[in-house]
Formats: structure tokens, sequence, C-alpha cells
């Protein structure tokens, strides 16, 4: 696993350890209850103080998908580093406003620190290579997903890319229908677990189309199913901000991310098609101004 920041070590831990079997687990166990004793550690070290052995320690940086254990103690140690404190409190009934904006700004910041240290550089590499070389693209999510699944047709279009979006299972899935391998389906849901967005996938996988999975850090059965895996930091919403407000940003975040690396790689018309559609707009702008005077 490539990623671009040295921390997020302890959630990978946290959120893998469910999956791991048991020796790795003691392993995973003893990393959260003693992250700072990690970092000082060997490979030997760790086996023996959380009895199990050194190969088990090199086989949990595997199932972590890291290059080692000094990349585990690197991230760890970023962790440490950071201590960035966050309130797992809801909003209390009449919350003081200033409260209220460092409770939402707390929780947003920590969403899309954690999304970053998530990223796997490959898997973000592999989406830009699918997309950037797509022939039609289709970005699916349901409630609060769709919203990132819009944004992000909204931006492909602005570069000349064929790209649909819509929440609606069956319109989704007559524009899958004709999809073939030329052709990228990206699902977005943060659990993983919706539906709708498994039945699309299933769908595109049958059309040979590449597909693309947005979802919470960890396996579930959404990025089970996908080629290409991307994730979000799998931290929960509080009660009363159900409605995904973090999650939500941090899906948005992701979606730029992939939006300017695949702008990136074709710079030049990128800025063709940028001023093109800017130059639309501002004439129609300028049409309803002057429809407006009249």
């Amino acid at each position: 696993m490539t990623m671009g920041i040295a921390s997020g070590g302890l959630v990978l831990v946290n959120e893998m350890r469910k999956n791991l079997p048991p020796s790795e687990q003691k392993i995973a166990d003893y990393i959260v209850s003693n992250p700072e004793k990690i970092v000082s550690m060997t490979v030997q070290e760790l086996g023996e103080m959380s009895q199990t052995s050194g190969a088990a320690v090199t086989r949990l940086c595997k199932s972590l998908k890291l290059k080692g254990f000094q990349e585990l103690k690197l991230r760890i140690n970023g962790d440490l580093g950071r201590k960035i404190e966050l309130t797992n409190r809801d909003i209390e009934p009449n919350e003081p406003v200033m409260s209220t904006i460092q409770k939402v700004t707390d929780h947003a910041v920590h969403a899309l620190l954690e999304t970053a240290e998530l990223m796997d550089s490959t898997q973000l590499e592999a989406a830009v290579d699918a997309i950037g070389n797509a022939q039609n693209i289709h970005f699916f999510g349901v409630g609060a997903s769709g919203i990132p699944a819009f944004d992000a047709q909204q931006k492909f279009l602005r570069i000349h890319k064929a790209t649909t979006s819509t929440a609606d299972l069956h319109m989704s899935a007559t524009v899958v229908a004709n999809f073939g391998p030329e052709d990228v389906v990206v699902g977005i849901s943060f659990s993983g677990k919706t539906f709708e967005v498994e039945k699309i996938l299933e769908l595109a996988n049958s059309r040979g189309a590449t597909t693309i999975s947005l979802t919470k850090y960890g396996q579930t059965p959404i990025s089970g199913i996908s080629k290409i895996q991307l994730y979000t930091s799998p931290s929960r919403e509080a009660n009363f901000r159900s409605a995904a407000t973090s999650s939500r940003l941090a899906q948005l975040h992701v979606m730029d991310m992939l939006f300017m690396s695949v702008a990136s790689r074709q710079f030049d018309t990128t800025i063709t098609y940028l001023d093109s559609t800017r130059e639309a707009i501002e004439d129609i702008q300028q049409y309803i101004s002057g429809k407006k005077k009249k």
C-alpha cells in the first residue's frame, strides 16, 4: 500500500483487526494498547511482547498491505506526533454556536486527514488510468452518497468526459446495461453495504466494465466486488449528524483527488475545455442579463 502521508497506522490496525487471524489479532491488540512503545521496538521484540512471533508481526504488516514493520512504526509515530483530540460528543440541546462550529470543524478536519492517510496511491493511479481512458463513465450513489456522484459528473463533464450520474437504481441499470470494457462505473457507499450500489457494480462487472468503489476503509461487500478500491475515513458520524456530514466531505475530497489527477494527466486539453466551458457560461449569463434589462 503506497500512501502519501506518514500516519494513519492506528486506523489501519483498528479497522483490519476483525479480519485478521488470531495471532495477528493479538499483535494488533497490543499495538492499540501500547502505541508509544511500538515505535522503538524491533520485529522480534513486538513478537515477544505480544506473545506471538516475529514472523507473525511480518505477516501482520502484509495483511495491512504495508511494505514492512518500519512503515507501520512510521505511521504510528505520525499518529502520536499529530495528537489530534477529537470529541465523540454529539451536539447538545441549545449548544452555543461557537461550540457547534468547533465540533463540526473538528470532525470534518479529522475525516479529511484520515482519508488522505488511508489513500492508496496505487489504487488511485489505477482509477485515474481507467477514467482517463474511459469511453463512458457513470457515478452512482444513493442518499447522501448521491451528492459526490452528482458533483463528480459535473466536474468531468467540464473536461469533455462522457459522464452520467443518477441516484435511481432503474435509471442507472438502464445506463450500465449498455456499457462494455471501455467504460467505467463508480459506486459510492460509505457503509460499503448499500444494496442498490452493490447491484449496479455487479451489473457493470457482468458487462466487462471497470468498476471502482468508494467506501469507508475496510472489507465490505461493495469493495469486495469492485476491481479498484478507494476508501474514505471509517470514522462514524455522531448520532445527531447521521445525515452524513463528515463522510460526505470525505467522499467529495476523494472525488476531487480523482478529478484533479485526471485533469493533470491531460493538462493542455483540460485548460482548453475549462476555458470553453467558462466562456459558454459567461455568454449565457450575458444573454440572460441582457434579456432582463429589456
